[in-house]
């Protein structure tokens, strides 16, 4: 931020600027990702959720209060109490009752003016400096169909209410749940009572302040949500596309390397190796011999990929698939071992959509390639076909020759 910005910002609060995050939620829809660990621990491009908020905030604020609740010890140990120049400061939501609910909780830290976003969302620094110009504001993104968001009325640039999963598919302007507003919201918060489910809503809130005081809406040209398991690969895919080329690793003979990859230090790459761009390695991995990385893939630290295809992945820590077998368009958790001939299928001879199954209900994933989501800890037998869409519940496994039609959780 401009010296002359952050000057101005500070003279509005007093002594430091704050940002909220609300990352206290369970998120059944990323099972089994989110069976062992907070969605905010999710990694995409090699770093959690967290870390890639937190970066897009350092410079901005100078403290942010994290909500915290669903395995709240994680993110506190993983943490403490800075991230490079910003002050962390945990509050606990006993009970999750609603995004309304998790902001009442940090009402007693905050100064005055505050930045609001969830940590399960995606945004870019430039954007959160537009809010800042303002006294309260909002981030919307124009998208084709709100239906499944809160959708935005506007007037003159300023929002006039947010109406929450509107009946008819249309496109307009989605609430991103990024805000920022001034330490009075907070009368108007206080007021909501639970909604239809059960919940205090933050959106009756800001409906009730739009009233009164002027809310500016801000365009969101990058908003990236991570509320399905498959959003991992979309969040990862473009921030890889903003990396630039860097090794710190060892290259093997006859090892072609193109485009633009991240290799960490430790890291070898053994003969025969075809590496495409854009993608990221992690610190002391082993990758080959004859392994074949395409692009918008990540691999995390301590990894082991041998004669292995993989396109499209985000492979989490310590995971092994050393013989002969294709990863494609996949989430794999920790410490997994793929064993040899394994095969995520990901493509319906019809080429239409993808359906899969979250919380006992089939989903449209609005993608045509689709891989498998395994938990950590799982162990794929030899010869392991995985249909499209399909997760394995944490510490499971499969057979030799296996087909799994269905989600395996128990």
């Amino acid at each position: 931020m401009h010296k002359r910005l952050r000057k101005r910002l500070k003279r509005h609060s007093g002594d430091i600027m704050q940002a909220v995050i609300v990352a206290a939620g369970k998120s059944t829809r990323t099972f089994p990702l989110t069976l062992t660990r907070p969605k905010p621990l999710l990694k995409v491009a090699n770093k959690t959720l967290l870390e890639h908020n937190l970066d897009q905030l350092e410079g901005l604020v100078d403290e942010v209060i994290i909500v915290v609740g669903y395995m709240k010890e994680q993110i506190m140990k993983q943490f403490g109490m800075r991230y490079g120049k910003l002050k962390l400061t945990y509050v606990i939501q006993k009970e999750q009752l609603g995004t309304g609910h998790a902001l009442q909780q940090v009402e007693q830290f905050i100064k005055d003016k505050f930045i609001y976003l969830q940590a399960d969302d995606l945004h870019d620094k430039e954007e959160f400096k537009q809010c800042l110009k303002h006294s309260n504001s909002i981030l919307a993104k124009k998208i084709d169909d709100v239906s499944t968001f809160g959708a935005l009325r506007i007037k003159n640039k300023k929002l006039v209410e947010i109406i929450e999963k509107p009946d008819k598919a249309a496109p307009g302007f989605a609430n991103t749940a990024c805000y920022v507003l001034e330490k009075y919201f907070f009368k108007y918060l206080n007021k909501i009572k639970k909604s239809k489910r059960g919940e205090l809503e933050l959106t009756d809130a800001l409906n009730m302040f739009a009233k009164e005081h002027d809310v500016h809406v801000i365009e969101s040209k990058l908003w990236i949500t991570v509320a399905f398991p498959w959003d991992m690969l979309d969040a990862n895919a473009y921030l890889l596309s903003k990396i630039k080329a860097k090794n710190e690793g060892k290259i093997g003979e006859n090892v072609t390397i193109n485009g633009e990859v991240i290799i960490g230090k430790g890291t070898v790459i053994k003969a025969g190796s075809f590496i495409e761009g854009p993608a990221i390695i992690g610190k002391n991995c082993e990758i080959g011999p004859m392994t074949h990385i395409r692009p918008d893939t990540a691999i995390d630290d301590n990894c082991r990929i041998g004669k292995t295809e993989v396109v499209d992945c985000v492979i989490m820590a310590n995971t092994t698939s050393k013989h002969h077998a294709y990863l494609g368009h996949s989430v794999i958790g920790e410490n997994v071992n793929i064993g040899a001939g394994t095969i995520t299928a990901d493509y319906r001879h019809d080429a239409k959509n993808h359906i899969t199954i979250v919380n006992g209900k089939k989903v449209n994933t609005g993608r045509r390639k689709l891989g498998a989501f395994i938990g950590d800890k799982v162990k794929t037998a030899i010869h392991t076909t995985i249909y499209p869409g399909r997760k394995i519940w944490p510490n499971l496994g499969t057979l030799p020759g296996e087909i799994l039609t269905k989600d395996k959780v128990e």
